[in-house]
């Protein structure tokens, strides 16, 4: 049986800081990108790049398919997916942070991208409609989340059927942990 030591409002407010807290980031996400993908987006988007891996390289996306991203971030994903399902698809970005929203549709206007949509919300309760998604993208988001096990759920809930969830996060074994590490602000925003 799992314990929660931390409520999920106090898990986003604490990931909210920590990220409106970063005013020139480094995009250290860029690491996973070949020169070519990273060539393809907006200048402003890479400092802003701060995945943990590159899952559209994995993703296997082919024109036409509809694509989610579970915590956009600043769109680099989406834009990069959307280039992959060409006109005839489109992908979609949710982020809880306005501010990573407004990013990310900045970001799409800059490259002249028409086929995505960026909407603010939670990933463990997504804005979208059953059975909506060929892919489900996540970049080092679902760590973010209190409940993991729904944000999966709900990725299960849009994805149609034969649908494809690809992630690259980070993970750790809870029970190994002190209360004192688990219930800091570093261990779940940093």
């Amino acid at each position: 049986m799992t314990r929660d030591l931390m409520y999920k409002d106090e898990i986003q407010q604490l990931v909210a800081e920590a990220y409106l807290q970063l005013d020139d980031p480094d995009g250290f996400g860029t690491m996973f990108y070949a020169e070519e993908q990273l060539a393809r987006l907006p200048d402003a988007t890479r400092p802003w790049m701060l995945g943990v891996g590159n899952p559209v390289a994995y993703a296997e996306l082919r024109p036409g398919e509809q694509v989610v991203d579970l915590g956009c971030g600043s769109g680099a994903d989406v834009l990069l997916a959307a280039q992959e399902v060409g006109p005839s698809g489109q992908a979609t970005g949710i982020d809880l942070l306005p501010e990573m929203v407004a990013r990310a549709r900045a970001a799409a206007a800059e490259a002249g991208t028409e086929n995505v949509a960026f909407e603010q919300g939670e990933i463990e309760d997504l804005p979208l409609d059953d059975d909506r998604a060929d892919v489900a993208l996540s970049n080092g988001s679902i760590n973010l989340c209190a409940r993991k096990s729904r944000v999966l759920s709900e990725a299960y809930r849009v994805l149609r059927p034969g649908g494809r969830l690809t992630v690259a996060d980070l993970t750790i074994r809870e029970e190994e942990l002190p209360s004192e590490v688990i219930t800091h602000p570093s261990a779940w925003a940093g």
